[in-house]
């Protein structure tokens, strides 16, 4: 597969005419001029961050603050801030400062977040930044993973700058589905843990029962023999209803933790099934806070 390369916008022979004059500008930029280093409109980083802390991910207020408190440490000028939730869970935010913006984009499901940061201002401390949102998404995973230069102005007037791509959208598949077939699997696992469910629902052995047979039919699957519901467990921590569905495609299992008020859900089949919509109809019929996804493609 082809890299990216990022390449002035002229013509070929521009190109060759220049080679012996070349120097390089901020992010491996190549300029066609020979002047003294060129100067960028803008900084724009992109954060990312792994393993956070899914609950902060998932509440708007809470959130706002971690962001507000992250633009102040690293010196930006506040100037307004919105925070979208989307149902049933997930926040997208935006911070606008005087330097231009801060945003994040949060998946619980995933524990991840993605960060940009925008400045005009050469006195912005990313690093601080960096600090704040570790601290506050609790996070041991942070890092930058694009710091690039915007608008870069050169004798007087703004170079052109386009990315030469070879169209493959660099290897990356954006639905399961795809990533499936690609793949060529023979099955597919979900695993959701659901946080703050209904005390009473994971305590009803009929209802897991009722939210099998829902969920078998919301994902098109069918059930094979009865659905098996127990309580038991002699150990405090692990008590609670255990269950197992077989499906033609293979099975449902899961366990309902008495103590946590959790529920603990495994779908696997070699058909495929949407595994946000499992995790959603499942979060939704325990009344549970958030979720957090894992999937496995099986080969």
């Amino acid at each position: 597969m082809k890299r990216n390369n990022i390449i002035p916008l002229c013509s070929e022979k521009e190109r060759r005419d220049a080679s012996s004059g070349q120097h390089a500008v901020p992010n491996g930029l190549v300029s066609l001029n020979t002047a003294a280093r060129p100067r960028a409109l803008g900084k724009h980083v992109t954060i990312e961050c792994y393993n956070c802390d899914s609950q902060v991910l998932n509440d708007s207020a809470r959130l706002e603050q971690v962001c507000i408190e992250t633009v102040r440490q690293s010196g930006a000028t506040i100037l307004s801030s919105h925070f979208h939730y989307y149902t049933p869970q997930g926040i997208s935010g935006v911070i606008i400062i005087s330097e231009s913006h801060f945003t994040i984009h949060t998946w619980p499901e995933h524990k991840y977040a993605a960060c940009d940061f925008f400045s005009c201002s050469d006195t912005i401390d990313i690093q601080k930044a960096l600090d704040s949102l570790k601290r506050h998404l609790k996070t041991p995973e942070i890092g930058i993973s694009a710091d690039m230069a915007r608008g870069i102005v050169d004798n007087n007037r703004i170079e052109r700058y386009i990315t030469e791509t070879d169209n493959t959208d660099q290897g990356f598949v954006y639905s399961w589905k795809k990533k499936f077939e690609l793949s060529k699997a023979w099955g597919i696992l979900t695993s959701v843990d659901i946080a703050d469910c209904d005390p009473k629902k994971i305590r009803d052995g009929a209802f897991i029962t009722a939210y099998v047979h829902q969920l078998c039919d919301h994902i098109g699957m069918r059930r094979f023999g009865d659905t098996v519901v127990v309580n038991f467990g002699e150990d405090e921590r692990v008590a609670g209803f255990s269950m197992t569905q077989l499906i033609e495609s293979s099975l449902v299992s899961g366990h309902f933790a008495n103590q946590t008020n959790r529920a603990y859900i495994d779908i696997f089949s070699c058909k495929f099934y949407e595994p946000r919509d499992a995790a959603e109809f499942s979060l939704k019929m325990f009344s549970g806070s958030n979720y957090v996804m894992q999937v496995a493609l099986r080969s």
